[in-house]
């Protein structure tokens, strides 16, 4: 194959790379709403690149089940019913147990928890200044931590892929929750268990900490009745 070629295709792959995650950030963020209607070329346009790319994206995007694809019409942001958000969390409460469990079998538990302790610490420094999103960004620091750190690939792959899809919610609702004391000290808690290897207290800890925030967040969803939904 010519160079030419081999170089022009390299250069399409990472337009629709980045028009893909542009887009999907923007969704996740809340930037794009649910129920946000938007042509591929008003998209194209608003991240500077040429509609092939975005087109490609939006393709993505609705396997992902983030956009519905409407011909004539570009992409419509999909909304995330109460039942989606139970769904996702009954999944969570499923694998993220696990990889507390798996992280305490290690034959040195302590060690390699420095991402998991510094998001506890950003937890509780966050909940003592009453910043909401600060606090969530750390939240999402030690889940993610703890699917990455376990040990396990494919399941750290599906907590990441279903978390993405509960990030929206998380924000779209965060303003209207309690201040986060409860689950700042359960995380804690699990991370204490971890480090001591007490592997059984660890997986019932992070399971209870995960079914009692799921139905937190759906009991809100419930109870707002947000046009969005």
């Amino acid at each position: 194959m010519p160079a030419e070629a081999t170089a022009e295709g390299a250069r399409a792959r990472s337009a629709a790379e980045a028009a893909h995650a542009a887009l999907k950030a923007l969704i996740l963020d809340n930037a794009l709403p649910p129920g946000s209607q938007r042509l591929e070329s008003e998209l194209a346009l608003q991240l500077g690149l040429s509609r092939t790319p975005v087109r490609e994206a939006m393709v993505r995007l609705q396997q992902e089940g983030l956009v519905a694809i409407t011909p004539r019409h570009g992409m419509r942001v999909l909304p995330i019913a109460a039942a989606d958000m139970r769904e996702i969390y009954a999944v969570l409460t499923a694998l993220e147990p696990m990889a507390a469990e798996l992280l305490a079998r290690r034959a040195d538990p302590g060690a390699g928890l420095g991402r998991l302790e510094q998001a506890c610490d950003a937890m509780e420094a966050a909940l003592a200044a009453e910043d909401r999103r600060g606090w969530a960004a750390a939240d999402e620091a030690f889940h993610l931590g703890l699917a990455e750190l376990c040990g396990n690939r494919r399941l750290a792959g599906m907590v990441m892929q279903v978390w993405e899809q509960s990030h929206r919610a998380r924000l779209f609702t965060l303003q209207q929750r309690p201040l986060p004391a409860r689950s700042t000290a359960e995380h804690r808690r699990v991370l204490q268990a971890i480090a001591a290897g007490e592997a059984e207290r660890a997986h019932t800890l992070y399971r209870r900490h995960r079914a009692r925030s799921g139905a937190e967040l759906v009991s809100l969803i419930e109870r707002s009745g947000l046009a969005w939904l």
